[in-house]
């Protein structure tokens, strides 16, 4: 029995109610279809972690419940914010001269990722009724601006459009897919929106898409009789001249006509003649037919639009986004697969690298090491050379800034934990597209609630090196980062301020900011320190002595130019492929739900860091430097650098050339790249750390 007073479920035996004479004894039929039932559960919860997106068909979250509507029943369309490629910047949809409902827009409520991503869903003017078709139905009539005119400013819509901004639609939760087509093609595309308005190749003169078709496909609720859901949503936008008079009485009850009327179409195409008995929908014949003219971007313009309902009994609510997700094949798995050979192939040759080096040599060195030396060899002291003359200063803290590197490893074991976990949730569909900023809230609550990880590591680390500044430390560690990535945030939210961007995060946001960043993850950081220093420091296999030994001059293939550029190459290599779709999606408004493969590549990333570190990390003993500890940090943290040289080559695919954009742009990107340096950093260390406590307590020392 249940409350939603007390939120307590009971047995329903609990009361005084008539009992059956076996009340207690469950039957064996029972018990194994509950056994039957929890393993179908686990064994579908594992399947959709090891496969990723390529078992996301059919599978929708509890939470997200579909919405059923009967015949008839007002179905809301909503805008959210305008894109474009070239700007970067998102703007507001009624920024520019739009149609806007009776009473003014209203804003959706909208969750912490949404203001993060510049997301504003309002409402909108459009009218839609479940299963009822409308035809050429009118808005409103708009001034758009003045004409274009050599040196004259543009206006508004134009630049707009010649800046490629899109609308992005919604209905029911779901984004419009867009509609183009010509005399040969008719071209579908999930992402992105549909375009305000073109530019025409031969006039050079931008033209406003002033009528959309908007064809939503449904399906029949099996359960609930009379009832449907909503499973696709596209618009196919044209551009219509509509020479009309204004209409004083929109009113809706002359001659029982239910269309709204804002205007008299002097020149109505077939899906907007009233005098035509079979009503049509406007179609691409009809915008091109001989006599018709695109609408300029300029001076009154009306507003039509078309609603077209059909019926799709084979795609199901649950598998509306599946198009969506693979952006209807456009980029073929084919392509995630290749990656992932590709970066295997990178794993098995650093492996054999390292099985031919290490292990080989390894071996000779310990078999060398641990026998018993004769006095002849005593006497002339050669049972000692290569990287044992280094065991008493091999685990000497690092003559640069401890306190540093200890909290440059703690913030990278915090960025480590909360992308892994972020990956694992979103490969097993907890991270749902149809719950918008679903993904970055989870990231930044994620990356939070990891401040004790932070903490801890670097208060290891820290007591090991025998610091003695750990407030200090902790301090830094709970505010360093975090506050570095604050300061760029704010400055580029400044930017998007002045740019009228709907990227500009409201001042409330702001303040949740620093709540999660005060209130939460700086007292983790510090609760996590505690239990780091309660601990007793490291233990190494070998003593350290108290005076520094000589290091020998190097060959140049062991300076840090070197080592840096092949240190990063490798794992750069791994993941560069999945590193091009996920800036797509980042930057370009494109889907990007392969998680299973992320995974894959994201293991596949630690473990090139781990090898190559390791690898380099040997050698570097092997020459007497036993200056191992920032050397291997910035080894594996390089990758960040040729991910950072990446996004200029990325950034030409943009098409961007406003000063805003760039800062935008290599603002985000050089951030980006700083917390994968620290991540990537923390992998080196912790992998070297481990291999040399391994090799110097496995050999004898007098």
């Amino acid at each position: 029995m249940t409350s939603t007073k007390t939120l307590m479920p009971v047995d329903y035996y609990r009361l005084p109610f008539c009992q059956p004479e076996t009340l207690g004894n469950l039957s064996s039929e029972s018990e194994g279809n509950f056994s039957v039932a929890m393993m179908s559960k686990t064994i579908g919860l594992l399947a959709a972690f090891l496969l990723g997106g390529q078992v996301a068909e059919g599978f929708y979250l509890p939470g997200v419940n579909p919405q059923s509507f009967g015949d008839g029943d007002i179905v809301k369309l909503k805008v959210n914010k305008m894109t474009s490629t070239k700007t970067l910047m998102p703007v507001d949809y009624y920024r520019l001269p739009f149609c806007q409902p009776a009473g003014g827009p209203k804003m959706d409520n909208e969750n912490l990722g949404e203001f993060l991503a510049g997301d504003r869903i309002e409402s909108s003017p459009y009218r839609l009724k479940m299963k009822t078709d409308m035809y050429c139905e009118q808005l409103c009539i708009s001034n758009v601006g003045r004409g274009e005119q050599r040196g004259v400013s543009p206006n508004k819509v134009v630049r707009a459009i010649r800046k490629n901004f899109h609308n992005n639609w919604i209905v029911d939760n779901l984004s419009a897919a867009s509609k183009v087509e010509d005399e040969t093609t008719i071209t579908t595309r999930y992402w992105q929106g549909f375009p305000v308005g073109f530019v025409a190749t031969d006039t050079k003169k931008a033209y406003i898409h002033n009528h959309v078709n908007i064809e939503v496909m449904y399906h029949g609720v099996e359960t609930e009789a009379g009832r449907s859901r909503i499973v696709r949503f596209t618009v196919e936008p044209f551009s219509v001249k509509h020479e009309f008079e204004p209409v004083e009485d929109d009113d809706d009850t002359e001659k029982g006509d239910s269309k709204f009327k804002v205007a008299k179409i002097n020149n109505p195409i077939a899906s907007c003649d009233p005098k035509k008995k079979t009503k049509v929908h406007t179609d691409y014949n009809m915008i091109t037919a001989q006599n018709r003219e695109p609408q300029l971007a300029s001076g009154k313009v009306l507003f039509t639009y078309d609603v077209h309902w059909v019926e799709n009994p084979d795609l199901h609510w649950a598998s509306r986004w599946d198009i969506y997700l693979s952006m209807d094949n456009a980029i073929p798995a084919k392509v995630h697969w290749l990656s992932i050979a590709n970066s295997l192939v990178i794993v098995f040759v650093l492996s054999a690298m390292i099985a031919a080096i290490l292990v080989r040599n390894l071996r000779r060195d310990f078999a060398r090491y641990n026998k018993l030396a004769s006095d002849e060899e005593k006497a002339e002291d050669l049972e000692e050379f290569g990287w044992k003359l280094v065991h008493a200063d091999v685990f000497r803290p690092p003559s640069f800034s401890p306190l540093l590197l200890s909290v440059a490893c703690g913030t990278g074991a915090q960025i480590l934990c909360m992308s892994f976990l972020t990956i694992v949730f979103s490969a097993m569909g907890f991270l749902s597209p149809a719950n918008r900023g679903a993904l970055l809230m989870a990231e930044l609550l994620l990356y939070v609630m990891m401040g004790g990880v932070a903490g801890y590591v670097t208060a290891r680390m820290y007591k090991t090196f025998k610091g003695k500044s750990w407030q200090r430390a902790t301090a830094f560690t709970a505010l360093g980062f975090p506050g570095i990535a604050f300061i760029f945030f704010f400055m580029l939210d400044l930017l998007a301020i002045t740019q009228g961007s709907t990227d500009a995060v409201p001042f409330t946001t702001m303040i949740v900011l620093l709540v999660l960043w005060f209130g939460i993850s700086t007292p983790l950081v510090f609760f996590g320190a505690y239990f780091g220093y309660k601990q007793d420091a490291m233990e190494f296999p070998v003593n350290t002595s108290s005076i520094p030994r000589q290091i020998p001059d190097q060959p140049w293939f062991m300076g840090i130019p070197f080592t840096l550029a092949i240190g990063g190459i490798l794992p750069f290599g791994a993941c560069f492929v999945e590193l091009y779709f996920i800036l797509a999606s980042v930057w370009m408004d494109q889907y990007y739900y392969v998680f299973g493969f992320l995974l894959l590549v994201y293991a596949i990333l630690i473990i090139t860091c781990a090898e190559i570190t390791v690898l380099f990390c040997y050698f570097q003993l092997c020459g007497e430097n036993y200056h191992w500890w920032w050397r291997s940090f910035c080894t594996a943290g390089s990758t960040a650098l040729y991910v950072f040289f990446y996004s200029f080559v990325y950034f030409k695919q943009l098409e961007a050339n406003s000063f805003s954009t760039y800062v935008l742009y290599f603002g985000y990107m050089g951030l980006v790249s700083f917390g994968l340096f620290l991540m990537t950093g923390f992998i080196g260390v912790a992998s070297s750390l481990w291999f040399n406590r391994t090799i110097f307590g496995s050999i004898k020392i007098d």
